[in-house]
């Protein structure tokens, strides 16, 4: 009959190789992690630089997002101004929509739902819950990630930019368009697709 204290060892042996091989699992998926958020970043920082080159060209030959970040400096002046007139800063409050607004008035976290929801639309997919846009966006699916998300969308919805046309389903409101989508019409332009 085995001891009392050497079936202890044995379990207390079992247990520790045990954790040994979760920490190198945790390890292991640690490291994929680091590899995914890279990869991640670097999609994320591919999409916006598309997206810059892609922008409306204004009359000195430069697209919106360049024209923002080669504002003049001029002596005296108290503020530097923007050749992009309308171009949002982050945290600005969003503003009520109207005919001809276009989404640059928007900071770049309300712009990436509006974008999100028209991408649907275009391809035919509709509405979308927040927890669908979390997991677009490439966030954690949580209450607190959802629930800010939920808060832009709903801000979105009483500033006239999306529509909830069943509870925590979100889609761009009538007469919105996005790039490439008439305003009157809502059709989409095919040169734009």
């Amino acid at each position: 009959m085995p001891s009392v204290v050497g079936l202890l060892e044995q379990r207390e042996l079992a247990t520790r190789r045990r954790v040994d091989e979760l920490r190198e699992e945790a390890d292991r998926i640690q490291a994929e992690l680091a590899v995914a958020e890279q990869e991640w970043k670097e999609w994320a920082t591919a999409r916006s630089r598309v997206g810059e080159v892609l922008a409306p060209v204004d009359g000195t030959g430069q697209g919106h997002a360049q024209a923002a970040r080669a504002a003049p400096a001029a002596e005296g002046q108290a503020e530097k101004t923007s050749s992009a007139p309308g171009a949002a800063k982050p945290k600005s409050p969003v503003p009520v929509w109207r005919e001809g607004l276009a989404w640059t008035v928007l900071s770049v976290d309300y712009q990436r739902i509006v974008r999100a929801l028209a991408d649907r639309v275009r391809l035919g997919q509709g509405s979308a819950t927040c927890q669908e846009m979390a997991v677009l966006f490439g966030m954690d699916v949580v209450p607190a990630r959802v629930e800010t998300l939920r808060s832009k969308a709903k801000r979105l919805v009483a500033r006239g930019w999306l529509a909830e046309q069943q509870p925590g389903r979100f889609t761009l409101a009538l007469g919105v368009a996005g790039p490439g989508r008439s305003a009157t019409t809502g059709a989409w332009d095919s040169s734009m697709i």
